[in-house]
């Protein structure tokens, strides 16, 4: 955060807050003529995830994450994103004179997850406004990863699923695993539960939605022959549709308390709602679509269907209109199915590739300048 601060205020930036949701940076540059307010969104942190890519400038940094010592690697390409946020900052604080319009730079702490019990990221950021005084007409953002180099993938709509928290406490009667019928069994019970959730996707909403319920956690029981008390499932809930994510939260508690209630025990669901659906505003994307083969060639950009995982870039275009947009990174000569993905220890991008992201990040927001009513 420091480093980015000192970076833009050498810059002359016009303003530029520090300690925005706890480590985040905002910087605001007011272009030569009157205009819209457009913003470029970077995210920073890195992951504890112990680097072995044997590169000479791979990370030797260590922490204690969750009681456990670990390495901590940008494994997702986030020290990437930053270095081409602040590369188009200084372009555009060169071209100053030429900007109709003033460029808000977002640098964004904890896309990937504010620590336990913590309020952070991008709805951090929202709730401390970084999208006031003054507020973005649109925002863009990217990300770097291992699809084909100096390719730009989008799509119009939901871009990134939902991500909500699943738990569910399942409690029987604790007996001798040799006399199973004087108690009730809960890992039974949480069994045929983990299987009867499968059946929501499949059988009680629309399967032409994508969802995904996925039973991540699956906790109970000391010893081999102790029927325990209770057992604890965690699991994470993914989806495109608002409306279906509703009607999950609403099966997921039918199904966990009536299969629990056929075997005797009581199952507890607890549903926390979490990143929403990351929504490109399709009249944005239509617009700002001839920016993208302009900048790396028609044949070079591609629509995509929308990935399962999650990107909270989602909180800022809730409030503004937005696009996100895929950036290809993967090294030249490697295999799609040889290259390691992004949170791996192996991670590693084409830096050839941040040419492009810089282009494109710096056309998108020019252009929307020039072209906006």
């Amino acid at each position: 955060s420091t480093l980015i601060a000192n970076h833009l205020r050498s810059l002359d930036f016009d303003e530029v807050r520090t300690h925005v949701a706890h480590t985040g940076v905002v910087g605001l540059l007011h272009g030569g003529h009157p205009g819209e307010v457009v913003a470029l969104r970077a995210d920073m942190d890195a992951l504890p995830v112990t680097e072995e890519t044997g590169l000479p400038f791979a990370s030797k940094v260590r922490t204690i994450y969750k009681g456990q010592d670990v390495g901590v690697m940008h494994a997702c390409g986030h020290d990437a994103h930053v270095a081409m946020l602040m590369g188009v900052a200084e372009i555009f604080s060169g071209m100053r004179d030429q900007i109709p319009g003033s460029v808000k730079f977002i640098f964004q702490p904890a896309e990937e997850g504010p620590p336990e019990g913590e309020a952070g990221g991008a709805a951090l950021m929202v709730a401390e406004g970084a999208l006031e005084n003054p507020k973005p007409s649109a925002i863009f953002g990217l990300h770097i990863g291992t699809r084909d180099l100096n390719t730009l993938h989008y799509a119009s709509g939901p871009m990134h699923a939902s991500a909500d928290v699943l738990r569910i406490h399942v409690e029987g009667k604790q007996t001798h695993g040799a006399s199973p019928w004087r108690g009730v069994d809960p890992i039974v019970a949480a069994s045929q539960i983990v299987l009867g959730l499968q059946t929501i996707h499949s059988r009680q909403i629309d399967t032409r939605e994508a969802a995904v319920i996925s039973i991540g956690s699956i906790h109970g029981g000391v010893r081999h022959n102790i029927i325990p008390r209770d057992v604890d499932l965690i699991g994470t809930i993914r989806t495109h549709n608002p409306i279906i994510r509703a009607e999950i939260k609403d099966r997921i508690h039918r199904v966990a308390t009536n299969i629990a209630a056929s075997t005797g025990a009581v199952a507890t669901v607890s549903y926390g709602f979490g990143v929403p659906v990351n929504v490109n505003a399709p009249h944005l994307v239509e617009q700002m679509l001839p920016t993208l083969e302009r900048v790396a060639g028609k044949s070079a950009v591609l629509q995509q269907p929308p990935v399962m995982g999650y990107e909270d870039f989602a909180y800022f275009q809730q409030q503004v209109p937005g696009m996100f947009v895929f950036l290809g990174a993967r090294p030249n000569g490697t295999p799609k199915n040889e290259a390691a993905p992004n949170h791996s220890p192996y991670f590693l991008i084409d830096e050839s590739a941040l040419k492009l992201g810089v282009r494109t990040l710096a056309s998108l927001a020019l252009d929307y300048l020039h072209e906006v009513p």
